[in-house]
C-alpha cells in the first residue's frame, strides 16, 4: 500500500501597496492619498496589514511606499507595531503587534513596478506571494485563508471576484460596439495570490516588452498561466474616488452582544420590582437601590456592548444618592451612556431565575414594561423565568438571579 504524503502547507508573504499618488482624491480637497486617511487612530494600510496579520498561514508583510515617504511610514508602522515608544489614542488593536517580520520598501512609478520592487525583496525561501492594494482596508483573513488553500492546489494564481451586476457596454468613439455576455463577468478584487516563480516570470517579461496592465493577474494571463477566481466578499470595496468618502463618513455598524448578571438576597428590605414591575406578595429584597435584579442584569448587559465596565462602577452602592433610587433611572442613564458611544439595541433576552416567587403571572407585564423602558418592540424584547430544582441559595429560596443577553449594533466612523 502506498501513503499519500499530506499537502505541504503554504506560508507566503504579504505584499500591501501603498504608494499611489492618491490623484483621484485630490479632487476632494484631500492633502493626502487614500491609504493614508485615518480610521480609528491609524492609516487605511495598516488595517489591512493587521487583518492579514490574522491569517495564520501569512509569513511575513512588505509594505511598499513612495519613496519620499519611507522614513516617516517606517517609523509609524513601528509606533502601530508596538515597537516605537507611545501608542496612537483610540486604536483598539494597536495594544498588539503584528506578530510578524515586516519590511518597507519604495514604489515605482506604476503599480507594477512597485509590485516588481516587492517581489525583490521577499526573502530567498518564500514560494507564494499575496498581493493587496491598501485602498482595500476591509478584507477578511477568511478570504486571505481561502485564496492560499487554493495555491496549495498546484494553481499559478488565484484571485477573489464578485459577479458583475451591471449590464457592460465596450464603446468606440461615443458608439457601443458590444455588449459581453454578463453572467461570464467579474469584478477583481485584492488579494491575489500567486506562486512566486511564476508572477517573477510574467514581470520580467512585462519589463522587457513594456506591457502596462492594472493587476497582476492579467499578466499571468498573457504568460498562458490559468488564474483561477473564488468569490469575493460585498465588504472588501475599494476607496477610490470622492464619492467613496461619503461612505467612510457614514457610520459604520458592527453587531455586538453583552451579557449582565445580578443577584439579590431575600430579607427586610425593598418590595419586589422585575422589570419595574410590583411582584405583589413576593419577598422582599436586600439592596441599595430598590433591588430590581432584572433591570440590573440588563444594565449590565447595555454596558457590556459599548465596552464600558458594569453598573457597580458607575453606581456604586456607596453613593448616598442612589439609596432606594428606582433602577428605571438608572436604566435610562444606562441606555443614554450607550447611545452616545454609538450602541443601537436590536433585541433583548432576560432569564429570571428563582425558586420563589412564580413569574409566569407576571411575565408578560415584565416584557411590557421593559420594551417601553428600552425602546424596542415587545417582539424583540423575550422574558423567560426557571428554578434551579431546589438546588443552591435560590433554590432554597434565600434569593434570587436574573441574566440578560442583549444584542446590538455599534457605530463606528472612519472619517471625522
Amino acid at each position: 500500500m502506498t501513503n499519500s504524503s499530506p499537502p505541504r502547507v503554504v506560508r507566503p508573504w504579504a505584499v500591501i501597496l501603498a504608494a499611489g499618488s492618491g490623484r483621484r482624491m485630490a479632487a476632494a480637497g484631500l492633502d493626502r492619498p487614500k491609504q493614508f486617511l485615518e480610521y480609528r487612530g491609524a492609516p487605511l494600510y495598516w488595517h489591512s496589514a493587521w487583518t492579514l496579520s490574522r491569517c495564520a498561514r501569512v509569513a511575513g508583510i512588505i509594505f511598499v511606499f513612495q519613496e519620499d515617504c519611507l522614513a516617516e511610514e517606517e517609523a509609524r508602522i513601528r509606533q502601530l507595531d508596538g515597537l516605537g515608544a507611545g501608542t496612537p489614542p483610540g486604536l483598539s488593536n494597536s495594544s498588539m503587534p503584528l506578530g510578524l517580520p515586516w519590511k518597507v520598501i519604495a514604489g515605482g512609478v506604476l503599480r507594477q513596478d512597485s509590485v516588481f520592487n516587492a517581489l525583490q525583496a521577499l526573502p530567498a525561501n518564500c514560494e507564494y506571494v499575496l498581493i493587496h492594494d491598501a485602498a482595500r482596508p476591509f478584507l477578511s483573513a477568511v478570504l486571505s485563508a481561502r485564496l492560499i488553500e487554493v495555491l496549495e492546489q498546484g494553481v499559478a494564481g488565484v484571485i477573489p471576484g464578485r459577479p458583475v451586476s451591471d449590464t457592460i457596454k465596450q464603446a468606440r468613439d461615443g458608439l457601443v460596439v458590444a455588449t459581453p455576455e454578463r453572467r461570464n463577468l467579474y469584478a477583481a478584487q485584492t488579494p491575489q495570490a500567486f506562486r512566486l516563480d511564476v508572477l517573477r516570470a510574467a514581470h520580467a517579461k512585462a519589463r522587457a516588452e513594456a506591457w502596462t496592465v492594472t493587476d497582476d493577474a492579467s499578466l499571468l494571463e498573457r504568460t498562458g498561466h490559468e488564474v483561477r477566481i473564488i468569490p469575493g466578499e460585498a465588504a472588501n470595496r475599494k476607496i477610490t474616488c470622492p464619492e467613496d468618502l461619503d461612505f467612510l463618513r457614514r457610520p459604520q455598524a458592527l453587531a455586538c452582544s453583552g451579557y449582565g448578571y445580578d443577584v439579590h438576597r431575600y430579607g427586610s428590605g425593598r418590595p419586589m420590582k422585575l422589570g419595574g414591575v410590583p411582584i405583589p406578595g413576593a419577598p422582599e429584597v436586600i439592596a441599595h437601590s430598590d433591588g430590581d435584579v432584572l433591570i440590573h442584569a440588563l444594565m449590565d448587559a447595555i454596558l457590556a456592548c459599548a465596552c464600558l465596565g458594569d453598573i457597580g462602577r458607575l453606581f456604586p452602592d456607596s453613593d448616598p444618592r442612589l439609596e432606594n433610587i428606582n433602577s428605571a433611572i438608572l436604566l435610562d442613564e444606562t441606555l443614554r451612556i450607550a447611545a452616545a458611544a454609538g450602541v443601537e439595541l436590536v433585541q433583548a433576552d432576560c432569564t429570571i431565575i428563582a425558586q420563589i416567587p412564580r413569574i409566569a403571572p407576571h411575565s408578560q407585564a415584565i416584557r411590557r414594561n421593559l420594551s417601553r423602558l428600552l425602546g424596542l418592540d415587545e417582539e424583540h424584547v423575550n422574558v423567560k423565568a426557571t428554578t434551579e430544582e431546589g438546588l443552591g441559595f435560590t433554590g432554597a429560596g434565600e434569593g434570587i438571579k436574573a441574566v440578560a443577553l442583549v444584542s446590538a449594533l455599534r457605530r463606528q466612523r472612519i472619517l471625522p
